[in-house]
């Protein structure tokens, strides 16, 4: 079958009096250009076609593959079935075919063996060029997906080769092949006989069931990068003898996305629409053929934006309109530039690398220099989001500049890990009394988490111990979970004499709750203390009384006009917690005191919002 960018005239068929391409590779810088072809013998072949790869040497971007293959033909150790996969346009079909050549080349004196190198002159290169080797069958699996396709393919392997010395079978899109025929396919792919090669090629690997992909050399062929695809397409040009500028290249190559073919179609619409004899393809000619936005709006646009100038941006905006610019691509663009923003932020020596082109080396890094990450990042994500709204939306330039203005407008907000240390330090600095200092708090204090620093009582001093509560806040300051834990939710509290506490114990508290709770206090004030237990009803535990001050707080919040007024604009809407603020703690105190919480009033509603509840509709 005829392959899809094969060197045909008209009829499907190269004319015989075309000569076989011979010589050294077409994409080397030093070679001369391609041979002229008469004018009567075929019509205009696209770039495409015309500058296909003949041998391994051509293929750009795929040095891996390369290497292998010539290491497999160098060892003899030829694969019987191959799995080409990648994206579209980067070689997978070409290098079956040229696999086919390497497998079936005698040399110019018809007596050579397989070789990563055909020749192109001997009957078996030029029938396969010409895409009329009977031994070499082409099969597109998109429109051959059955089963019968499959055992045509069977049947002629039990055939052996009538001019070749290996009988290649090339199938293209191989994953659009039906359960059926893979399933068919599997006994003779895995002992295939000895004259058979099978050579698959799919752009989607994901579809292509694991026990045929276990029984293939598999090969991932990589997107080729920007650099090399500018540098071919130079190369390209020059042979055609058109003059193109830099930046037209560069916005080829990444509007390939890493595709030759893609590449190479661009560069022959870029040709055609700068026909005019002499002329110079610019690269805005290229951009406003790809809608694109000319870089410089590009940069333009984000100084405009990280600068808060909203009209500036809708400007920007408006003159890359009337260029034929894209919101979509703007945006897009936008978004890419983001991103090589923060590579040069991160990483300053990309800007002396030739990797990027000129105007990201220059423009962009000192623009670099002037953003943070933060804020490159908070860009990152906006854009992310307003890609997607322009996208759906019915008016894209209005969407596209809502979200400018909305980029502007949150330009000059700080980040949000400032905000919650702005905030923080508001905080401290509130809850800090004047006497002790945060940096430099003295040396009787203790750090506290996300609070002023407490000091520390004078070395022999006795805690004060006035009440239960006091009791269990030690045991919390000393860091005793357990005993902590026990005595808030276990103990409840009979008679509190010191150094006398009665307690009744709930069956869950352990057994050595009194022992340790004495040994405790013994340590911290110097004296003996007795913890007696009792079976009277005592005082609900301390967990038992937070819980019925919350309940109570939350039916006086519920109970309030405020709290009524807003049930009545929103239905349905509920209050999801009350949350009160606790008593601060004595900055020179070692206890940590837990004071009864104080009934809620009217004036804990006097503003507008209240701050300290939360109600989810």
């Amino acid at each position: 079958m005829a392959g899809l960018f094969d060197d045909d005239d008209a009829n499907g068929r190269q004319p015989a009096d075309v000569p076989p391409p011979s010589g050294p590779s077409l994409f080397n810088d030093e070679l001369p250009m391609p041979e002229p072809e008469p004018v009567h013998a075929q019509a205009y072949r696209v770039l495409a076609r015309k500058y296909r790869p003949t041998n391994f040497d051509d293929l750009i971007g795929q040095d891996g593959l390369v290497r292998t293959l010539r290491n497999a033909f160098a060892m003899g150790r030829i694969a019987h079935a191959f799995m080409l996969t990648g994206v579209r346009g980067v070689g997978k079909t070409t290098t079956a075919r040229i696999l086919a050549r390497a497998l079936n080349c005698t040399g110019p004196d018809g007596q050579g063996g397989p070789t990563p190198d055909p020749c192109g002159v001997c009957d078996n290169c030029v029938a396969i060029l010409a895409d009329r080797h009977p031994d070499v069958i082409e099969m597109d699996a998109a429109s051959n997906t059955g089963v019968d396709d499959v055992r045509e393919i069977i049947e002629a392997t039990r055939f052996r080769p009538m001019i070749a010395r290996t009988k290649v079978f090339i199938i293209d899109e191989v994953h659009m092949l039906s359960r059926n025929a893979f399933n068919a396919l599997l006994k003779t792919l895995e002992e295939p006989p000895p004259h058979v090669k099978f050579v698959f090629a799919t752009t989607e690997i994901r579809k292509v069931p694991v026990t045929v992909l276990s029984r293939c050399q598999r090969f991932d062929l990589k997107r080729v990068p920007v650099d090399v695809l500018t540098a071919h397409f130079g190369r390209v040009a020059a042979r055609e003898s058109i003059a193109i500028e830099p930046e037209a290249l560069d916005a080829i190559a990444r509007a390939a996305d890493g595709s030759v073919r893609d590449g190479l179609s661009l560069l022959d619409q870029a040709i055609a629409r700068g026909a005019d004899d002499g002329a110079v393809i610019t690269g805005a000619l290229v951009a406003e053929m790809l809608g694109l936005a000319d870089r410089g709006f590009v940069f333009d646009l984000i100084e405009a934006v990280a600068g808060g100038l909203v009209a500036e941006a809708l400007g920007v905006m408006d003159r890359a309109h009337q260029r034929g610019a894209d919101p979509v691509m703007l945006m897009q663009d936008l978004l890419g530039l983001a991103h090589t923003l923060s590579r040069l932020k991160s990483i300053p020596s990309l800007a002396h690398g030739g990797s990027l082109p000129e105007l990201e080396r220059t423009r962009g890094a000192a623009l670099a220099e002037q953003l943070s990450i933060p804020w490159l990042g908070r860009l990152w994500q906006m854009l992310l989001k307003g890609i997607g709204e322009v996208e759906q939306a019915t008016d894209r330039r209005a969407a596209a500049e809502m979200i400018l203005v909305r980029l502007c407008f949150v330009a000059d907000l700080p980040p949000p890990g400032e905000l919650v240390r702005r905030l923080s330090g508001e905080t401290a600095a509130t809850k800090t009394p004047p006497s002790i200092s945060r940096s430099n708090p003295g040396p009787g204090a203790r750090a506290v988490v996300n609070g002023p620093p407490i000091a520390d009582a004078a070395p022999g001093a006795s805690p004060s111990l006035a009440r239960f509560e006091d009791v269990v806040a030690l045991a919390g300051a000393k860091r005793d979970a357990w005993l902590s834990a026990h005595l808030r939710h276990d103990a409840r509290l009979v008679r509190f004499a010191p150094p006398v506490i009665e307690l009744n114990l709930s069956p869950a508290a352990p057994r050595d709750l009194a022992s340790r709770l004495a040994a405790l206090l013994e340590a911290e004030t110097g004296r003996r203390w007795t913890i007696a237990l009792s079976r009277e009803a005592g005082a609900p535990s301390l967990a038992e009384a937070e819980a019925s001050a919350l309940d109570a707080a939350r039916a006086d919040a519920l109970a309030h006009p405020l709290v009524q007024a807003i049930f009545a604009a929103f239905p349905g809407a509920k209050v999801e917690s009350v949350h009160r603020e606790k008593p601060e703690a004595e900055p020179d105190s070692a206890s940590v005191p837990l004071a009864e919480p104080p009934p809620i009033s009217d004036e804990d509603f006097d503003s507008d919002y209240p701050a300290d509840m939360e109600i989810d509709r």
